[in-house]
């Protein structure tokens, strides 16, 4: 086993949509079904010729959180396609496909595809726990009488917070919100205004010229909404954007903060799948891998310092395992949670203070040369549906190396829970 080596063979996408808008009744189990079924479609591949269904998601429904099973069996594949789902906060999508690399290694199986969705639209709203547990016993209890239900009101009084509430990306530990968190990692960093907006433009323009080049064109593929309209293209990419029309913006997290809807990534729906195989069994069924993970690395931070700062420590991690240095890396895809961070993230690698005292190294990782990173734009631009974004940018880095000949790529998600990833792809 210690030959076998996980090849990504190909990726597939949905347009990323700004939540509530063409795909609110599609929800995250159909979402990656559509995604799936585009990649299989595409690959010709058969209902049998899958093993495993490994995915990832943040928000998950309730009555079926196995969504990786839930889309096997949407798609009718062969029963013993089994599935399993993970969440890793917004590294979710590349949770799964490192975790499917990894059994394709150790001899699982030879054929697995991997991913990640999300459905904001249709993020469940929870009952309060104080109505859960009034409510409930009676609810289960079979029939009740008019005592039990007065006996219930009863608990439930005073009424003044037995209404949902409306859900936020709050951290459990901390309660602040991921926008107030990035606030502070802005301040702490210095990383003015305007140069926050000036890297949520070069998003923007970077994605709007990758799609009017034909870039996406390998890894989109069309989706039909319920309602019957299909959709096939990115919907929050902004070719006309501007640094004076960012800077016209509120903030939106703190009065006298940075933080604007233009520098941070929207709420979206969408799901992105990517197809991996043992290296000998992609090549005996005719496919031409396109990368393969030299390495990959997951660390954690205190949330209460600096949330989102996890890619600075797991990008140098990921690079020490695959044996390289920053200079020896083509391409750099950074998932753009807000500019703030991803400014914040950059100023980290480059500094001798922080490589001494967070990594115990002398130097810095290094420079990232702007040329470099996100090529095609990020999730500013393109949209941030959770557990698709880690596919997202696998699919896209695997193609540019394949397209352009160029050797290696190195990722970095920051994450909730004080969470970060990183892997390094080579050319196949």
């Amino acid at each position: 086993m210690s030959n076998r080596r996980a090849v990504i063979v190909s990726g597939a996408r949905t347009p990323f949509l700004k939540a509530f808008t063409d795909f609110t009744k599609l929800d995250t189990i159909g979402l990656g079904t559509a995604a799936v079924r585009g990649l299989m479609k595409k690959l010709n591949l058969g209902h049998g010729d899958i093993d495993a269904m490994v995915w990832g998601g943040v928000i998950l429904p309730g009555t079926a959180p196995n969504v990786a099973r839930e889309i096997a069996l949407d798609l009718k594949l062969d029963p013993r396609c089994e599935g399993m789902t993970v969440t890793r906060a917004c590294a979710s999508g590349l949770q799964a496909i490192t975790l499917a690399a990894a059994a394709i290694e150790r001899g699982e199986y030879d054929v697995a595809i991997a991913g990640g969705s999300d459905s904001t639209s249709n993020a469940e709203i929870k009952l309060p726990q104080k109505v859960v547990h009034a409510v409930a016993p009676l609810a289960l209890g079979g029939k009740a009488s008019p005592a039990d239900v007065l006996g219930v009101i009863s608990q439930l009084a005073p009424f003044t917070d037995i209404l949902p509430t409306r859900p936020k990306i709050a951290e459990r530990s901390t309660g602040e919100v991921m926008g107030e968190a990035a606030e502070k990692m802005a301040r702490r960093n210095e990383i003015p205004r305007a140069a926050q907006d000036e890297f949520a433009v070069r998003s923007h323009q970077r994605a709007a010229a990758a799609i009017a080049a034909g870039r996406f064109e390998e890894e989109i593929v069309p989706v039909q909404t319920p309602e019957g309209k299909w959709v096939h293209a990115d919907g929050l990419v902004r070719a006309d954007t501007s640094v004076e029309r960012l800077a016209r913006l509120r903030p939106v997290f703190a009065k006298d903060g940075t933080l604007t809807a233009g520098n941070s990534s929207a709420l979206t729906d969408g799901a992105g799948a990517v197809l991996l195989m043992e290296e000998s069994k992609a090549k005996a069924l005719g496919y031409k891998p396109l990368a393969a993970f030299k390495s990959w690395s997951y660390v954690g931070v205190d949330p209460a310092d600096q949330l989102l700062m996890g890619p600075a420590l797991a990008m140098p991690k990921a690079l020490e395992r695959a044996g390289l240095d920053l200079a020896q890396i083509d391409l750099v895809d950074m998932h753009e949670a807000f500019a703030a961070q991803v400014l914040s993230i950059l100023k980290m690698l480059a500094s001798d203070g922080f490589a001494r005292a967070r990594l115990g190294r002398e130097r810095a990782v290094g420079d990232i040369d702007p040329a470099k990173l996100n090529v095609h734009g990020g999730s500013l631009a393109l949209g941030h549906p959770f557990g698709a974004t880690g596919a997202r940018m696998v699919t896209t880095m695997a193609n540019e190396l394949a397209r352009t000949g160029k050797e290696r790529a190195l990722l970095g998600i920051c994450a909730a829970g004080g969470l970060g990833a990183a892997a390094v792809l080579e050319r196949v």
